[in-house]
């Protein structure tokens, strides 16, 4: 099988790496790619969200299988283009999308479900979001684009103007969701999806931003996987899991793909927040590295609609991913520094028991590593737990060194407090 990958962050280089460990593939490329890709696949400098382009480079290199875990090449409707043409693909079709392109239908699917999610209210009008606001005085609410944004596009306050003045912003671009703020413990469910069933990889938990009120970075950090109680894990599939399932089937929105699930566990139990229809950065740096199964066989077992009796093979391991951002980020990152020298194997990833570094927002220009993002690199520590590999990321994050780097603190604690 020859392979292509779509996309160019982290989580990309994550999903490239996994299928480099395939004993079933003899051919990897990722499109567009970047400097960590590099080591393991051939990058290919073509656009992965124009679906022509995308169906000349499987032509091109005999490519048989297509990779999206990326929402750009999905909302350019590339799946649908290539299997058309007789080209598989991994991802969510046309028909799925609004699941997390629409989250006012998002969450009206929820209720015809009766899925648990936040209360929410949607706004076309900064007029009338004024009036709700002024009627709610000092209540906390989370502000989002009701269309497809990264998780750092949004404001989460008790403050009438930091909720007004971020919600004039997107509503120039179209309406918004207004939701309430729930307490508790955050965790990102991953599923693979086929006609009968599904496979459910290990639950992690991401650190967004630092504190109430403060500016929405996207997840900084994951732990994975999250210590459940039984009885937990039990309300997660037969109040939400098995629920969303029921529900694509019965509105025809089913397909084979990733299906991710963002939930808060409250005190009232397990709350929907989103649905995306693709893998969550960083949750998946923290899962792949865990996950013993050939990403192949999965794949196999998704097509033969044969993910329910798939034993999935998972290390008794923990990991911490810990994102290094550039100074800037999210608002204005500043780009162009010059990452300092990094040990070859630890660049490859080619040491069993290293931290695993997975690269963004970085390329090479002239022999030398240059920032071209945001968020730059993943640092995934491996360990017997959670604290030792909380310990191991924080140790391997030292050899992640450029100008205005920096990265959160706190991955991991609220897991080992006390």
């Amino acid at each position: 099988m020859r392979v292509l990958v779509l996309g160019s962050g982290a989580k990309d280089h994550a999903i490239a790496w996994w299928f480099s460990q395939s004993r079933l593939i003899d051919g990897l490329y990722v499109a567009p790619g970047n400097v960590g890709t590099k080591t393991i696949a051939v990058n290919l400098s073509i656009d992965p969200s124009d679906p022509e382009q995308v169906y000349e480079a499987c032509q091109t290199h005999g490519i048989d299988f297509v990779f999206v875990g990326t929402e750009a090449p999905l909302f350019t409707g590339v799946i649908d283009f290539l299997n058309e043409r007789g080209i598989d693909t991994f991802g969510a079709p046309n028909r799925a999308l609004k699941l997390e392109g629409d989250r006012n239908f998002a969450r009206m699917f929820s209720d015809r479900h009766n899925i648990p999610t936040s209360s929410h209210v949607l706004f076309d009008d900064e007029e009338k979001l004024s009036e709700y606001l002024k009627r709610h005085e000092g209540e906390r609410f989370v502000v989002k684009s009701n269309a497809i944004a990264p998780s750092r596009v949004m404001v989460d306050s008790t403050d009438y103007s930091t909720l007004m003045d971020f919600s004039k912003g997107l509503l120039a671009t179209g309406p918004i969701i207004l939701e309430e703020h729930l307490n508790g413990l955050p965790i990102t469910i991953t599923l693979f999806l086929d006609n009968k069933g599904y496979l459910m990889l290990p639950t992690s938990s991401d650190y967004m931003k630092v504190e109430e009120g403060g500016l929405p970075t996207g997840g900084m950090g994951s732990i994975c996987p999250v210590p459940l109680q039984k009885n937990l894990s039990e309300a997660l599939v037969e109040s939400i899991i098995e629920p969303v399932l029921f529900g694509l089937k019965a509105e025809k929105m089913a397909y084979k793909g990733v299906l991710t699930i963002s939930v808060i566990i409250t005190k009232n139990g397990p709350i929907l927040v989103d649905y995306h229809v693709r893998f969550n950065d960083p949750a998946a740096q923290a899962f792949v590295p865990l996950i013993n199964t050939d990403i192949v066989d999965i794949l196999n077992a998704m097509k033969h609609d044969t993910l329910s009796s798939l034993n999935l093979e998972v290390s008794n391991q923990s990991a911490v991913a810990l994102v290094v951002a550039s100074d800037g980020y999210p608002e204005k990152p500043i780009i162009g520094k010059n990452l300092e020298p990094m040990p070859a194997p630890l660049l490859y990833n080619s040491f069993e028991g290293a931290p695993r570094y997975f690269f963004g927002g970085v390329q090479e220009y002239e022999g030398k590593l240059v920032t071209t993002g945001g968020r730059c690199v993943t640092v995934v520590g491996i360990g017997y737990n959670i604290m030792n590999a909380n310990k191991n990321a924080y140790k391997g994050v030292k050899l992640v060194n450029f100008e205005g780097a920096w990265y959160r603190q706190d991955i991991g604690n609220r897991f080992f407090e006390n």
